[in-house]
C-alpha cells in the first residue's frame, strides 16, 4: 500500500518550486492552454521551461490533485429529478 506524502514531499527533488509546479497544471487543467502557450507565459515571467517539463507535471500531479480535492468536495445526492413543463394546445396544429 502507498502511503500518502505530505504536500512538501510530493514535490521532493523537484527543480522548480512547488508553487510554479502547481500554477501550470492549474492553468493547463483549467483554462485549456496550450503546453506553448504555458511555456510562453513563464518566460514572461522569466523561466526558462520546455513544454514537455509541463506535460510530465500535469501527468505526474493530476491524479494525486484529484484525490486531495475529492476529499474536500461535497458528495451529490444519488437520484434528482427535473420539473416537467409543457404546454397543451387545443385546435388545429400549424
Amino acid at each position: 500500500m502507498i502511503k500518502r506524502k505530505g504536500l512538501e514531499g510530493l514535490f521532493d527533488g523537484r527543480h522548480f518550486d512547488r508553487e510554479i509546479i502547481i500554477l501550470c497544471v492549474r492553468w493547463y487543467l483549467r483554462y485549456k492552454l496550450s503546453l506553448r502557450d504555458l511555456v510562453e507565459m513563464m518566460a514572461e515571467r522569466g523561466l526558462s521551461l520546455a513544454h514537455t517539463t509541463i506535460l510530465r507535471w500535469v501527468r505526474r500531479y493530476t491524479p494525486e490533485f484529484v484525490k486531495r480535492w475529492n476529499r474536500f468536495a461535497t458528495a451529490v445526492g444519488r437520484s434528482w429529478r427535473v420539473d416537467e413543463t409543457y404546454l397543451k394546445r387545443s385546435g388545429a396544429i400549424r
